[in-house]
């Protein structure tokens, strides 16, 4: 049976009606048909209410004795035994008296919907944990009695139960809330309008809240792309420069101008990832958005204005807030900016805002972190090549003294340019080809020592010299950022690829992953955290390192992996591109963690599996060899106990001897099927001491025929480490089966011998044998070898003999007599340390002592 289905009327206020509502609707509910019950409703001698329960079947509750008073608390049993359809359960935050059931009533109430019922409750604003504080600052009284939000945002149907409160304060002023000597006080202290209308604000606030959630969702299942305005959501376009924080800011307030908004920061991304913004700037913006409220979201889209617009209307946002370009005047040649795209393109559903901020006009500036791609020493040579380069070659050619010619000397400039173009990049490429084009006007362009240039064509050379050189060190540093950039996504796609072979190798080791995470960031510690819910602690699935965190807040990263998952690191803080790669690494680790507990979850069903195919085997073992003996003492026992027959002592003599003879049967049956339940189950725990084999192997002998068993077992022997009573219980089942398989009048062997650290017990029969490929099978529980007879047994006593052998840490194995026959070897631990000396109890004790 399913889950049930939980309803709750939320009150803005006591008396507004809640309990009223519930009773009602249980009242609609049996008029329906609907077996619906009243497990537990406090009606505070309220006649309205009271009478409202008349007509509905009640659950009796449960009488608690409480420092010297008499209360009463939901019977959860009884509700359970009732097992109505639905249940009427009323003030879900309710403490309960100590020794009940559960501490709080919604945990009763977990209880009933887990077993399939439904349940109606209420609750009151003021008793929601989260709101705790605000309501305590609203009224000055602080709630003793909360219910986590989570427990009533898991509700299938909130409903809200809401006044006036001009309306609550006269139902109050009539009675019908509190008794009349409580009146006065309520309606001056905690019934005060501010307070009432504050709380009904409360209300309908988290309401709300909850009613976007269904939205939310019901636009992802009809796939809904237009904007539905039903509250204010806005959504803030950053680019990484310092303006984001001005414009998060001015975002926060128009959301506050309008109750319930809602802040959305999300930053577009260019795929090639070479237009990346500063990772810090965007850990301050990130920071600072969700202090205020709002969530931060990444996004990667080469169409920056398409991707803001796409974004805004999944999220049903209906305001965008951007800021005024940073571009120059000139720049605007090239087309709009993203501000006018998203303006022009928004459509009459979405509002724009165009913000001012201080780096209006200023440019983007060059990244500083294009450099660094180069590295610090090809910069410096790269000034050196660029500025001290063409003052040496101008001594050079000023002291040779030959006339090249113009041509050739801008030849030569223009070498040191490239070459500080390859080295330094844009920067001291644009500055050796200014000075350069100094140089060859003051040097080398007639008039000699003069600005001015007498050819015009050298003017062109001049000018197509640095336009030359320019271009040269913006191809040498596009190309540097695209090294840095394929050597970024190299390592990345070796990370991605190794995860990926993980996971086609089956890979399960969860501490493996997570050891690979810490060495690839270079973290201290890695931990993958998991909670049930969101209502309760979080707890450590696994981790590596030192000191890892307990909670995803104390991290100095931490990656969700969905609700109730979160990969939480220590160490450093991780620049924004890293995430990616630790977001597969967070997922790889939820894939190995659900892994790891499905194959513990196979091998309990492969545990269940075997176990019901004992529980079958049983069944057909009961159904004659146990019924079998049963059946020859009933007989007997009818024939001793039958007045029309006159029996000599010889038969009754023999009538006894079968009773007693079947009753060792089933004992002997019974037996081993008791101790293979305790084998299946594991509850066999051996008390291993130090004994001589020669003390238990006479006892174990002790349930075959006199002269079926000739004992070999030295009194120099070494002790062995066992457990005297699962030994001889071993022992005796073997010795047994050898002796049904024997041929009459030939005694089986039990002999014994040292080899090196171990002991080894053989019993050896003249039987027919057992084929090499039957010698396994024959050790499985309820196996019967060849045509044995139905009554020889239901085939456990070899499988008890093997469990109880390897509970010890010893083997058993069969092997061929020589000449015919099988011969079963134990194989003991030889006493190698000091351990303490066995008990002296007899096997039947030893083994059900334990």
């Amino acid at each position: 049976m399913g889950r049930g289905k939980l309803r709750i009327y939320l009150g803005a206020a006591p008396g507004v009606g809640k309990t009223y509502a519930m009773l009602s609707e249980g009242h609609r509910r049996v008029e329906r048909g609907t077996d619906c019950v009243v497990a537990f409703v406090e009606h505070h001698d309220r006649p309205r209410t009271e009478v409202m329960l008349h007509g509905l079947e009640q659950v009796p509750r449960r009488t608690l004795a409480h420092r010297g008073a008499t209360l009463t608390e939901m019977d959860v049993d009884a509700v359970l035994a009732r097992r109505p359809a639905v249940a009427l359960v009323d003030e879900l935050a309710h403490t309960n008296v100590p020794g009940s059931r559960n501490g709080k009533r919604w945990q009763d109430i977990e209880e009933l919907l887990a077993a399939g019922m439904d349940v109606v409750s209420t609750v009151n604003i003021q008793h929601l944990e989260s709101l705790g504080d605000v309501v305590e600052s609203i009224t000055g009284v602080r709630q003793k009695e909360t219910v986590p939000d989570e427990v009533v945002r898991r509700a299938d149907q909130i409903e809200l139960v809401d006044m006036s409160p001009e309306a609550l304060r006269r139902r109050l002023a009539h009675g019908n809330i509190y008794k009349p000597d409580r009146i006065d006080a309520s309606l001056s202290h905690y019934f005060r309008p501010g307070n009432l209308t504050a709380l009904r604000e409360l209300a309908l606030l988290w309401t709300a809240d909850r009613v976007d959630e269904y939205l939310r969702q019901y636009r992802g299942e009809h796939n809904i792309r237009s904007t539905w305005q039903a509250r204010e959501r806005i959504v803030v376009g950053l680019t990484g420069g310092p303006e984001g924080r001005t414009l998060i800011r001015r975002a926060t307030r128009l959301a506050e101008k309008g109750a319930g908004g809602e802040v959305l920061a999300v930053y577009i991304a260019r795929s090639d990832g070479l237009t990346a913004a500063s990772p810090k700037e965007l850990a301050l913006q990130r920071t600072l958005v969700e202090d205020l409220g709002g969530t931060f979201h990444h996004v990667i889209g080469d169409d920056i204005p398409s991707g803001l617009l796409d974004f805004a209307r999944g999220v049903n946002a209906t305001q965008v807030v951007l800021g005024s370009s940073r571009r120059k005047t000139w720049q605007y040649i090239l087309g709009p900016g993203v501000g006018q795209t998203v303006a022009r393109e928004s459509g009459p559903d979405l509002d724009v805002h165009i913000v001012t901020h201080e780096e209006v006009a200023k440019g983007r500036g060059l990244p500083v972190s294009r450099g660094a791609r180069l590295g610090r020493s090809r910069i410096i040579w790269g000034w050196l090549a660029g500025v001290v380069g063409p003052g040496l070659l101008t001594l050079l050619l000023a002291h040779v003294g030959a006339d090249l010619g113009l041509a050739n000397d801008m030849l030569l400039f223009l070498a040191l340019t490239v070459a500080s173009a390859l080295l330094g990049g844009l920067l001291p490429a644009l500055a050796s080809a200014a000075f350069g084009s100094f140089l060859l006007n003051w040097f080398f362009s007639p008039p000699l020592h003069r600005l001015s240039v007498a050819d015009p064509k050298n003017i062109v050379a001049i000018a197509v010299f640095f336009g030359v050189a320019a271009a040269v060190a913006s191809v040498v540093d596009l190309a540097a950022r695209r090294t840095h950039q394929a050597a970024r996504l190299r390592a990345e796609s070796e990370v991605l690829s190794f995860l990926a072979g993980g996971v086609l190798r089956g890979e399960s080791s969860l501490d493996a992953l997570l050891e690979r995470v810490r060495e690839t960031f270079s973290m201290e510690s890695v931990a993958l955290l998991e909670r049930a819910s969101d209502v309760e602690p979080w707890t450590c699935a696994a981790s590596v390192g030192t000191r890892p965190v307990a909670r995803p807040e104390d991290a100095d990263v931490d990656m969700p992996v969905g609700e109730d998952l979160a990969l939480a690191l220590t160490g450093r803080v991780l620049p924004a591109e890293d995430r990616r790669v630790l977001g597969a690494f967070a997922a790889q680790a939820a894939v190995a963690l659900d892994r790891q507990r499905l194959v513990g979850e196979a091998e309990d069903a492969r545990k269940l599996a075997e176990g019901n195919k004992i529980r079958t085997s049983l069944l057909a073992a009961v159904s004659h060899d146990l019924r079998t003996p049963l059946a020859g003492i009933k007989a007997a026992v009818s024939s001793l106990r039958s007045d029309d027959v006159d029996w000599s002592e010889e038969d009754r003599a023999e009538l006894l001897a079968g009773i007693e003879e079947g009753s060792d049967r089933l004992d002997q049956l019974v037996g081993n099927l008791l101790d293979m339940s305790r084998l299946q189950t594991g509850t066999v725990t051996p008390l291993i001491r130090a004994i001589d084999l020669d003390e238990v192997v006479p006892m174990a002998l002790g349930g075959v025929p006199d002269g079926s068993a000739e004992l070999d077992v030295p009194e120099s022997l070494p002790m062995v480490e066992v457990d005297k009573g699962l030994l001889e219980r071993a022992v005796a089942n073997i010795v047994e089966n050898a002796v049904k398989y024997s041929p009459p009048g030939v005694p089986v062997v039990v002999a014994a011998s040292a080899l090196g650290d171990r002991v080894e017990l053989r019993v050896v029969d003249r039987g027919p044998g057992v084929p090499e490929e039957s010698k396994d099978g024959i050790f499985e529980p309820f196996q019967r070898f060849g045509d044995a007879p139905r009554g020889s047994g239901v085939g456990l006593g070899l499988a008890v003999a093997r469990g109880f052998v390897e509970a010890m840490g010893g083997t058993i194995t069969a092997e061929d007599t020589p000449g015919g026959g099988l011969t079963m070897t134990l194989t003991l631990k030889a006493v190698t340390r000091q351990l303490p000396p066995a008990p002296e109890l007899s096997a039947h004790a030893a083994t059900r002592l334990r």
